[in-house]
């Protein structure tokens, strides 16, 4: 298996799959495949172009089937990042000038940023409770009293892990008549995707779960106005200009259907990871898991370390140790960044730096699991005089 190739050469136990995951076998035969066979430009009028397009048009039904959606409602793109902004840009030029939006107070920084680019003070932050979960009941009144012209809340969180409730967010829009739009990158290829494409606007992307970088998708209504954010080309219906990414295309819908073989496994991956979590909380009992209360991706945790000096902090010491996770904040030349999924739910900004999330992918065993406890005590000790008195 390429997983055990990858653990073996760089020889460090891998929990960092939120951010990218080691490409999968299939999403590599996928990608090398039509690489050689589909050589044309999807858009070139002759034989070897339309043997290109046929393909594309192939994974496009693929990938629209696994997301209970019409083919013609997916367009391919570069990546999550450029799917959000061409969400927002394309509300920025169809609603009114005056028009608030809802964006969710955890969302991913490629919504929020681009909301703040558009929309500045329009945009309305929802609030969450302590567990990172959307106040549905303040969103319902919004509905009523200002009628946003879109709402944005993702389907689970990139730090904590925590899922949001999707598809009532989704029924309550609906009979707003407001437009709701679901960032669905985390749980895509870790929970079941039939039924996310009821969502208005959807977006995801193939290197969150072993599929190639460079390549991922939005899914739109099909119908009505559309603003494209990239021009040069009348590809994917005027919705996005470029030459397709075919070998891309191909590669994601391989790996989002070997992971969706998997599904049945969820409880035993979740198993793992309480395990973990019952071990790590029993040796370090200062440690609080992140939005403990609520349902969280099967692979994800996010803890609130003791204190350490950030010139040491956490994930630099386990990086040194061998195990690769990540954090909740930036710290550079010893000043912390807060993280604002992590303010938005209450926490102070002191301990931004002190977040480290711990995330798994399908190929991650028992033994790993194991390993990065028995790394994590490892930091904690050579960490202990930094400890602050």
């Amino acid at each position: 298996m390429a997983w055990d190739i990858f653990q073996v050469e760089n020889d460090v136990t891998y929990f960092d799959h939120n951010a990218t995951a080691p490409l999968h076998p299939a999403a590599r035969r996928a990608w090398l495949a039509a690489a050689e066979e589909f050589i044309g430009n999807p858009s070139s009028p002759h034989r070897v172009g339309n043997r290109a397009d046929a393909a594309l048009e192939a994974a496009r039904a693929r990938l629209a089937g696994m997301l209970s959606c019409q083919p013609h409602e997916v367009v391919w793109t570069s990546g999550a990042t450029e799917a959000n902004n061409q969400v927002l840009h394309h509300f920025a030029n169809t609603l009114p000038s005056d028009a608030p939006i809802c964006v969710s107070a955890v969302e991913h920084p490629s919504v929020t940023e681009s909301a703040a680019h558009y929309f500045g003070d329009r945009v309305r932050l929802i609030p969450v409770d302590r567990a990172g979960l959307v106040d549905l009941n303040w969103l319902d009144e919004e509905l009523v009293k200002r009628r946003p012209g879109l709402v944005a809340v993702m389907a689970a969180n990139n730090v904590t892990g925590v899922i949001q409730p999707w598809e009532q967010l989704a029924q309550l829009c609906r009979r707003a008549e407001v437009p709701y739009f679901c960032d669905a990158v985390q749980w895509l290829g870790k929970e079941s995707s039939s039924g996310v494409g009821n969502c208005d606007y959807v977006t995801g992307c193939a290197h969150k779960v072993g599929g190639p970088r460079g390549i991922g998708f939005l899914k739109c209504p099909p119908n009505g106005p559309f603003k494209p954010l990239m021009f040069g080309g009348p590809q994917e219906e005027n919705r996005r200009a470029g030459t397709e990414n075919v070998a891309g295309a191909l590669a994601l819908v391989a790996t989002l259907e070997a992971r969706e073989s998997l599904l049945s496994e969820c409880e035993a991956r979740r198993q793992l990871r309480d395990r973990f979590i019952q071990r790590l909380t029993a040796e370090l009992p200062d440690i609080e898991i992140i939005g403990a209360s609520a349902r969280r991706l099967w692979n994800t945790v996010a803890a609130m370390m003791p204190e350490v000096d950030c010139r040491q902090r956490w994930v630099v010491k386990l990086d040194k140790l061998g195990a690769v996770v990540s954090t909740g904040s930036a710290c550079s030349s010893g000043k912390e960044e807060p993280s604002p999924v992590l303010l938005a739910m209450g926490y102070a900004p002191g301990h931004a730096g002190r977040v480290l999330r711990f995330s798994s992918g399908w190929e991650t065993t028992e033994t790993d699991w194991e390993a990065l406890l028995v790394t994590i005590k490892q930091a904690a000790r050579e960490l202990q005089p930094s400890v602050a008195a």
